[in-house]
């Protein structure tokens, strides 16, 4: 049997079990990638790569940083704040957190901004005493930081991976604000559905218990018994930290890691706290994810996988077909492994088939990173929506909730091709 299918058999037992939720995700998910070395898809150095991926470290990193603000008092002190300005109405709540995530993760990294944003939401949630909730929140936040990663070139690596791609063939590149106006609709329309019916199918779909951090709620409003100095610090090093991510001085997980050490050396939290507070559930299906995508990618079957789709394109192609067709595709694939992945191997594809019958490949580029950062429906797809998983959610509970806004999304997307391109 050839690796492809071997690939394919893993990917389809894989998407059972996160679907049944009968394994924890984060079991499945390293299992996934195990197997794929086991069965000789990928070398084992591969397979536990995704422990040490740029991406794993700044989510490491972040989630420290989110564990000692909240440690100083900062976190609550930014959640009484936002109270103070939206109030404890959980849906004006939840519609400003989307635009505020959408809008920043178009200049920063969209996983860096959920890692920032989440200790926020977890401290306004304490502080609201029920009034607005994590679980209703955190996946708003993931999804919302896809569709603002889809926004300019540097929102998400996809971005950067097709840009890099059509650099290298000598075609017409994309530029900064070129993604901008396709995403705007996207937005709107996630605030719409946020506005009316996404906040009450929320509370019928997120049916689990709502947790609290006791002493964020006992703490509320007692910032005084906080360590000044510290909370000084704490708010050093995640200003500093913002502007590591968006000046680019060093790679994300740099940033992210040298600020988590800052905030141990700084006595802003303590190792024993790191060790007992971070989300390892997070960590593991991230990382897992990443070995599990690399299995898909190097065996050929996302190779596989889009030349059938291809296939099905027939003799009359035309410009607004091959985008229908690569936005189906990426969206399939974007969903089930990595989107930079995915974004590496359509490219090649999509510059070879433009240059055979004569048109430009930019369209088709900007088509597929919209289509990639739509990946709703599986939150081991990509790293902002994975880190959601610390609100408590089923792998079903994305797929109910996603399944809306991705096909809405999709939609608005497709239906802006001949207003963009103009065909």
């Amino acid at each position: 049997m050839s690796s492809s299918a071997i690939a394919l058999i893993i990917l389809a037992i894989t998407i059972v079990l996160f679907a049944t939720g009968k394994v924890p995700l984060s079991v499945t998910a390293v299992a996934a990638a195990l197997a794929m070395g086991i069965f000789g898809i990928i070398p084992f150095s591969t397979v536990f790569a995704g422990f040490s991926n740029d991406v794993t470290m700044m989510v490491i990193g972040s989630m420290v940083l989110g564990e000692a603000l909240f440690e100083t008092g900062v976190a609550q002190k930014i959640g009484s704040t936002i109270i103070k300005m939206v109030g404890t109405r959980e849906k004006i709540f939840i519609i400003t957190v989307v635009v505020v995530t959408a809008v920043l993760s178009a200049f920063l990294s969209n996983t860096a901004v959920v890692a920032i944003m989440m200790p926020m939401i977890a401290a306004t949630a304490a502080s609201s005493r029920g009034a607005i909730t994590k679980k209703n929140t955190f996946m708003a936040v993931g999804f919302a930081a896809n569709v603002g990663g889809g926004m300019t070139l540097v929102g998400s690596t996809p971005n950067v991976v097709g840009q890099g791609l059509l650099n290298d063939a000598g075609l017409a590149s994309m530029g900064f604000f070129d993604l901008t106006l396709g995403s705007i609709p996207r937005l709107l329309f996630m605030i719409l559905f946020y506005a009316t019916v996404g906040c009450a199918l929320q509370n019928k779909v997120f049916d689990f218990e709502e947790t609290f951090d006791e002493k964020l709620v006992e703490g509320n409003g007692k910032e005084e018994h906080y360590d000044k100095k510290k909370m000084i610090l704490a708010s050093v090093i995640l200003v500093l930290t913002v502007a590591g991510f968006i000046t680019g001085i060093w790679t994300v997980g740099a940033v992210a890691m040298i600020a988590a050490l800052a905030c141990v050396l700084t006595g802003c939290i303590s190792i024993r706290q790191v060790f007992a507070r971070l989300d390892w559930t997070t960590v593991w299906v991230l990382a897992g994810s990443l070995g599990f995508a690399a299995g898909i990618s190097q065996s050929g079957a996302g190779q596989l996988i889009a030349e059938k789709v291809i296939g099905l394109m027939g003799n009359d192609i035309s410009m607004m077909k091959i985008m229908l067709v690569f936005t189906i595709l990426s969206v399939v694939l974007g969903n089930l492994m990595s989107s930079t992945a995915t974004m590496a191997l359509l490219g090649p594809i999509v510059i070879s088939m433009c240059a055979s019958l004569g048109f430009e490949a930019k369209p088709v580029f900007m088509a597929i990173i919209w289509s990639l950062n739509l990946a709703f429906l599986n939150p081991a797809a990509t790293p902002p929506v994975t880190m959601t998983l610390q609100g408590g959610y089923r792998f079903l509970d994305y797929t109910k909730i996603g399944s809306i806004l991705m096909i809405g999304c999709l939609v608005l997307t497709v239906v802006m091709y001949p207003i963009l391109f103009h065909f």
